[in-house]
C-alpha cells in the first residue's frame, strides 16, 4: 500500500481512540469536581509524552523487524516463550476489547445524535457485531479507498471541530462559560490522578498496528512504515491535545446522555449538517476500528496454533481464505463482554488499559534485549528509545492494574492468567501427543530393528503380521443395510461375528429364527437388554471382549442409512454416530460404517 492508503487503514484503531480517550480522562477527574478538572492539563501532558515515547519506540521495532514484529513475536524471540504468551494474552484481550469499546463508543455517538435510541444500546451493538461477523466470514478485505474514507473523514471532522471551537473561544476572549454543576464525589489525590492517567492513556491503543503490518507497504517497506507511524503519532497527539484544550475551554464534562465530542460539536455547529457529519464520521471510524481487530485477532491466534499453544483448528482457512474459527471466537467473546457491561464505554475502559499496556511493556522490553544482543549500528540510541517506551508502558500497566483493580481491571488480569495457563496446557498436550506418535527404532520392520529406548507410555506400533483382527457387525434388523455391512465384513477375509441387541427374550428367539432362515452364514451373538438400552450393552460387550483378548484388534462395522436430502437424515435412527462416539475411546478398537443410500 501507498502511505496515503496505509495511514487510514492501519491507523483507524489508534486515531479513533480520541473519541473515548479524552472523555475517559475527564470522567475520572470530574469525580473530584472543579478541583479535579484543574489537573487535566498536567495529566494530558504526561499522556502526550507517553504517546510520543511509545511511537518512537515502535519506530525502532519496525527497523529491527522489517517483516512485521507484533508483541507476541518480539517478546517470544527475545524474552522467551512465557513472556511471549503473556504478551499474546494482552494482545488477545486488547483485540476483544477493541471490538467492544469501539462499538460501545460508536453506538454512543449514534445515541447522542438520536437520543430516542438510547434504550437500544445493547441490541444495536450486538447487531453491529453480527454484521462484522458475517462480513468477515465472507472474506471482507481492507480495500484502499473504501476503508480510507471513514478515517480521513474523521480526521477532517476532528480538525474542523477543534479549529472552529478554538476560533470561537478566541473570538470570545476565552470568556468563561457558566461552569456545569459538578458535585465532588471524592477528593483529589494520587490515586485519582493515577486512574485518570491510565484511563486517558487508552487514547493510544492500536499504536502498534503499523509495526505488525510492515510487509503491506511498498518498497522500501520499513522506511514507508516508519514514516506512516510518525504521521499517525503526530495526528494522534494533535487531535488528543486539541480535544482536551477545547473541552477545557468550553467547560464540557462527560454526561451519561451525550458524549463529550457530541457536546463540543453542538457548541460549535449547533444541530446542523456539520454536527451530523462529526457524529457520522465518529461512528464510521469506530466501526472500522472494530473491524481491524477481526484482521489481527485471528492472525495472532493462528500464530499461537502454529506454535502449538492454541488448538490447530485456528490455523484453518475458510472457503473465503479467512480464519473463520478465530473470527467466530472473537465475535462471541466481544459480544459477551459487551452485554456483560451493558455496552457502556466508561465501564469497559478499566479492562482496556491492562491488556494494551501489558503487551506494550513486554514488546518494548523484548526490543531492549534485542538491541543489547545484536549491537547493530546506532543500537544505543534505539535501546534508549525502547527502554523509555518499556518503562512508561510499565508505569501505565501497573497504574491501571492498581488504581482500576476493583473497577474491572481484575477481570483483564484474571483473563491473562487463565490464557497463560490454558496455552501452556495445550502446548504440553501437543508435546505429549508428538512424543507418543514419534517413530522409534523398535517400530521398524524386523530385519531393520535396533535396540533403543522403551516407547513412551501409550499404544505402540504394530506390524501387519502382528495384527489379529475380529470384525463385529452390529445388526439391528435383517435388512439390506445390515446385509451390506455383513457382506463387507465377510469380504475382508477375517473372522466375523454378528451382534444383535434384543429387548426381550421373545425378540431374541424371533431374531435367531430369522438368522437361521437367512442361512446362518455367520456366527451370531444375541444380547438381551431388558432395560431397552442398545448402545451401552454393545459397548460393554466390546469392552469385555477386549479385556479377555487384549491382543485382538476389534473392527466394529455399523450399517448407516444415508438419505438423499440432509433434512431427511433427522428422521432416521442415529445409533451409528452414537456407537462411534462411545467406542472411539477404547484402545485397539476400529469403528467404521458402511453407508446404504436411499
Amino acid at each position: 500500500m501507498r502511505k496515503l492508503v496505509a495511514l487510514p487503514v492501519l491507523s483507524a484503531d489508534a486515531l479513533s481512540s480520541v473519541a473515548y480517550g479524552p472523555e475517559a480522562l475527564l470522567a475520572v477527574l470530574v469525580l473530584a469536581g472543579s478541583a479535579g478538572l484543574g489537573y487535566v492539563f498536567p495529566v494530558s501532558a504526561a499522556i502526550v509524552l507517553l504517546i510520543l515515547a511509545v511511537g518512537l519506540s515502535y519506530r525502532q521495532t519496525i527497523r529491527a523487524y522489517p517483516h512485521g514484529g507484533g508483541s507476541y513475536i518480539v517478546a517470544g524471540d527475545n524474552l522467551g516463550p512465557v513472556p511471549g504468551l503473556v504478551a499474546a494474552a494482552g494482545l488477545m484481550t486488547d483485540y476483544v476489547l477493541t471490538v467492544a469499546v469501539s462499538i460501545a463508543s460508536g453506538v454512543a455517538a449514534v445515541t447522542s445524535a438520536i437520543p430516542g435510541l438510547a434504550s437500544m444500546t445493547v441490541p444495536l451493538g450486538l447487531g453491529v457485531i453480527v454484521l462484522l461477523l458475517a462480513g468477515n466470514l465472507r472474506g471482507v478485505r481492507q480495500a484502499g479507498a473504501l476503508f480510507a474514507a471513514p478515517t480521513y473523514a474523521f480526521i477532517l471532522a476532528m480538525f474542523l471541530l477543534i479549529t472552529v471551537g478554538l476560533v470561537q473561544s478566541i473570538g470570545q476572549g476565552f470568556a468563561p462559560r457558566p461552569e456545569p454543576a459538578v458535585t465532588a464525589a471524592e477528593g483529589v489525590g494520587l490515586f485519582l490522578i493515577m486512574r485518570a492517567f491510565s484511563s486517558g492513556a487508552t487514547a493510544m491503543t492500536g499504536i502498534e498496528a503499523i509495526s505488525n503490518a510492515v510487509p503491506v507497504f511498498r518498497p522500501v517497506a520499513w522506511r514507508q512504515a516508519r514514516t506512516t507511524l510518525s504521521w499517525m503519532t503526530g495526528l494522534l497527539i494533535a487531535m488528543f491535545a486539541g480535544i482536551i484544550v477545547l473541552a477545557h475551554a468550553a467547560d464540557v464534562v462527560p454526561s451519561s446522555q451525550e458524549t463529550v465530542l457530541s457536546q463540543l460539536a453542538h457548541l460549535s455547529f449547533g444541530s446542523g449538517w456539520l454536527y451530523v457529519f462529526v457524529q457520522a464520521a465518529t461512528a464510521a471510524v469506530l466501526l472500522l476500528a472494530a473491524n481491524t481487530a477481526y484482521n489481527d485477532f485471528p492472525r495472532v491466534l493462528s500464530l499461537l496454533a502454529r506454535d502449538d499453544y492454541a488448538p490447530r483448528l485456528f490455523m484453518r482457512l475458510g472457503d473465503r481464505l479467512a480464519y473463520s474459527n478465530g473470527i467466530i471466537l472473537l465475535s462471541l467473546a466481544a459480544a459477551s463482554v459487551y452485554v456483560a457491561f451493558d455496552g457502556q464505554t466508561t465501564a469497559l475502559i478499566p479492562l482496556y488499559a491492562v491488556g494494551v499496556f501489558l503487551a506494550f511493556t513486554l514488546s518494548q522490553s523484548g526490543m531492549v534485549v534485542h538491541w543489547w544482543n545484536k549491537r547493530s549500528p546506532h543500537w544505543r540510541r534505539s535501546l534508549l528509545f525502547n527502554a523509555l517506551g518499556a518503562l512508561l508502558s510499565a508505569v501505565v500497566f501497573i497504574t491501571a492494574g492498581i488504581s482500576k483493580f476493583t473497577s474491572g481491571a481484575w477481570v483483564a488480569i484474571v483473563a491473562v492468567g487463565l490464557f497463560l495457563l490454558l496455552t501452556l496446557r495445550i502446548h504440553r498436550h501437543y508435546a505429549l501427543v508428538r512424543a507418543r506418535l514419534r517413530l522409534r527404532p523398535d517400530t521398524a520392520p524386523a530385519p531393520q530393528r535396533a535396540v533403543g529406548p522403551p516407547p513412551v507410555s501409550g499404544e505402540s506400533e504394530e506390524l501387519p503380521d502382528e495384527v489379529h483382527n475380529l470384525a463385529l457387525v452390529a445388526v439391528a434388523t435383517l435388512d439390506l443395510a445390515g446385509l451390506r455391512a455383513l457382506a463387507y465384513a465377510a469380504s475382508l477375509g477375517q473372522p466375523v461375528l454378528a451382534l444383535h441387541i434384543s429387548l426381550t427374550d421373545e425378540e431374541a428367539e424371533r431374531s435367531r429364527a430369522y438368522w437361521t432362515a437367512w442361512g446362518d452364514h455367520l456366527p451370531l451373538e444375541i444380547i438381551v437388554s431388558p432395560y431397552r438400552a442398545t448402545v451401552a450393552p454393545l459397548v460393554h460387550y466390546v469392552e469385555a471382549l477386549h479385556q479377555k483378548h487384549p491382543d485382538l484388534t476389534l473392527t466394529v462395522i455399523l450399517p448407516e442409512i444415508v438419505t438423499r436430502h440432509r433434512r431427511h437424515q433427522l428422521l432416521h435412527n442415529r445409533t451409528a454416530p452414537r456407537l462411534r462416539r462411545a467406542l472411539r475411546p477404547l484402545p485397539k478398537v476400529v469403528v467404521t460404517t458402511v453407508p446404504f443410500h436411499v
